[in-house]
């Protein structure tokens, strides 16, 4: 028999999953439940499938990457890149900008605003929708 507190977590994330236009498969509402259980936080598709195994949770690392893919362009989570090679998602979902700690692959958070003036104009017919800042930075030597 299902943990009772699981079995509601589950039925939550069935809901935000239905309310963000996809369809709560098994794999995707218990993906999604690791997801968000631990509040704000960035991760990559190889650690979700590390935490899914871990929790006993039969899922390949190309159906996170997909569920990953379908939760960000449903807007459940937000994309960040790191040198187009390294992927990170982000439950936080607001505008904000990142720290990438080098060494430890590690994104952080950055506190407060921050100002950008003279963005280059789009090409015609485009539009700016949002401007992404990672800063790099690593622990003092």
């Amino acid at each position: 028999m299902e943990d009772p507190a699981k079995q509601g977590l589950g039925t939550g994330m069935a809901a935000q999953l239905r309310g963000a236009g996809l369809r709560p498969t098994r794999q995707r509402i218990e993906l999604s439940s690791l997801l968000f259980a631990k509040g704000h936080r960035h991760i990559s598709a190889e650690e979700l499938h590390a935490e899914a195994q871990a929790a006993g949770v039969r899922v390949s690392l190309a159906t996170v990457y997909n569920a990953l893919h379908q939760f960000t362009e449903a807007g459940l989570l937000r994309e960040v890149t790191i040198d187009g090679s390294r992927i990170y998602f982000d439950t936080n979902t607001s505008e904000h900008h990142h720290f990438f700690v080098e060494g430890e692959a590690r994104l952080i958070d950055m506190e407060g605003s921050l100002e950008i003036d003279d963005l280059p104009t789009p090409p015609p017919g485009m539009e700016i929708m949002s401007v992404d800042v990672v800063v790099r930075v690593r622990r003092r030597q």
